[in-house]
């Protein structure tokens, strides 16, 4: 009896948020995955390893590139700082997305849903997609640059091809959400040495790398620099990957209590912070080689994938260099389109409660990214890839604070959390990185225009 009672007194979500009759998030994967609730603490942390691993690959998808790529070029290490202050910001925001989804049982597009009101959802799912095609941009593009660097096969032709990535998550997803995340991490695992062994290769300066991590004044007052800058934050802290994170934490059948979705917020927070400071190792070291690579040897234009692919033989002094920075960009793209379908399909079904057979609802979800690729690359032609991987990355910065500003709201609401709101300390650590994310974009705008 006394127990019944205490379960009475303790604060619960909204019961709108909580109610079984509500469909789930990703339904076909919705709890599929067993967690063990005995055992060392490692084995309970394995079965919560992956979803961080999905969040990752958009921390380190082609934009990231084009912005790393640009920055190291022009400003040598400088902007090292603004990546390892991005990074930082996402384990925050992924932390938070985390929490939100496994407290409530809701990803972060049904909460809106269930809060607000139609024309505002319609509103928050329009720039949503706006900014997952603009992530998709990026992500198409630098597939198909990819297979261009290999194969020789033509960019339009390249972009085409992507198509059948929505063929492959039905295939993997019907087999088991254990394989999308499998083969996730290993193709991480392949940007990763790839990277390792360019790095080597480029031999950055040591004490370059140190200052570099140094925040600069220089940023802010160089409009040139700030913008770049604003690029490597949009291409770090994505708003669609908040979307994501709070609905593949759910795949996961943890314990519906208190005591058992607190252990899973914990696990998920790890699995989300690790992953994401391999995906900070991967950042880093992109610019690292450009700044090693171009920098120090005068190419300080270098913000064409393609440039880049053909200047690191020569510079480097090996043609393994080339194969190695286009075989990672090939893993890269590859996997940002997995994780970008599936980030499409939440949304979608999420704000708009739309239920559609799930070939369908991808195929419309690629559409998003491979119509806009196709006629960017057909009336700009391939030369236009560059600029337009870093101003995508730009629109994504710009749409970032409508994800972050509901999510840390919700986060911090004790009716909608219940015991598992965020903690004080918490809140207004992200309460200051969503007024620092907006204050730099509303800059932004004003150096856009205003000059």
């Amino acid at each position: 009896m006394s127990m019944s009672v205490r379960r009475l007194q303790e604060p619960q979500p909204e019961q709108g948020w909580h109610s079984k009759r509500r469909s789930p998030s990703l339904p076909e994967v919705y709890k599929s995955m067993k967690v063990p609730t005995k055992g060392s603490f490692f084995r309970r942390l394995l079965a919560f390893v992956g979803p961080g691993y999905l969040v990752a690959v958009g921390y380190m998808d082609p934009g990231n590139w084009a912005t790393s790529l640009a920055g190291g070029s022009m400003f040598g290490y400088t902007l090292l700082s603004v990546i390892l202050i991005s990074n930082l910001m996402a384990i925050v925001l992924q932390a938070l997305s985390a929490r939100l989804g496994i407290a409530t049982g809701r990803d972060l597009a049904q909460a809106c849903r269930d809060h607000y009101s139609k024309p505002v959802n319609f509103s928050l799912w329009i720039l949503c997609e706006l900014a997952i095609a603009a992530c998709d941009l990026a992500e198409v593009i630098g597939s198909a640059i990819a297979l261009q660097l290999l194969f020789g096969l033509p960019l339009i032709y390249g972009v085409l091809l992507t198509a059948l990535d929505v063929m492959l998550v039905l295939f993997l997803q019907n087999k088991g959400f254990r394989y999308i995340e499998a083969i996730v991490i290993s193709l991480i695992v392949i940007i990763m040495l790839c990277f390792g062994v360019e790095m080597a290769l480029s031999r950055p300066e040591i004490g370059g790398i140190v200052s570099g991590f140094i925040p600069s004044p220089e940023i802010i007052k160089n409009p040139q620099m700030l913008y770049i800058a604003l690029g490597i934050l949009g291409a770090t802290v994505m708003p669609h990957n908040l979307y994501l994170h709070s609905s593949i934490v759910q795949t996961r059948n943890y314990e519906d209590t208190v005591q058992g979705k607190k252990s899973a917020i914990r696990f998920a927070t790890i699995d989300s912070t690790v992953a994401l400071m391999l995906a900070l190792f991967v950042n880093a070291a992109i610019l690292i080689l450009s700044a090693a690579a171009f920098h120090s040897t005068g190419h300080t234009e270098v913000a064409e994938i393609q440039d880049a692919y053909q200047l690191l033989t020569p510079l480097l002094g090996t043609g393994i260099a080339s194969v190695l920075f286009a075989v990672a960009l090939l893993a890269s793209g590859q996997n940002s389109t997995l994780t970008g379908t599936l980030a499409g399909q939440i949304v979608m079904e999420g704000f708009l409660n739309i239920r559609l057979k799930p070939w369908i609802r991808r195929l419309i979800t690629r559409a998003i990214a491979i119509v806009p690729a196709v006629l960017v690359i057909g009336i700009a032609g391939e030369k236009a890839t560059g600029s337009l991987l870093i101003l995508s990355q730009v629109i994504l910065s710009l749409q970032l604070s409508f994800a972050v500003i509901p999510l840390v709201m919700f986060t911090g609401d004790k009716k909608k959390m219940g015991p598992h709101t965020a903690p004080k300390w918490l809140q207004i650590l992200a309460w200051f990185i969503t007024i620092v994310i907006a204050i730099l974009n509303v800059y932004l705008l004003y150096g856009t225009f205003a000059f």
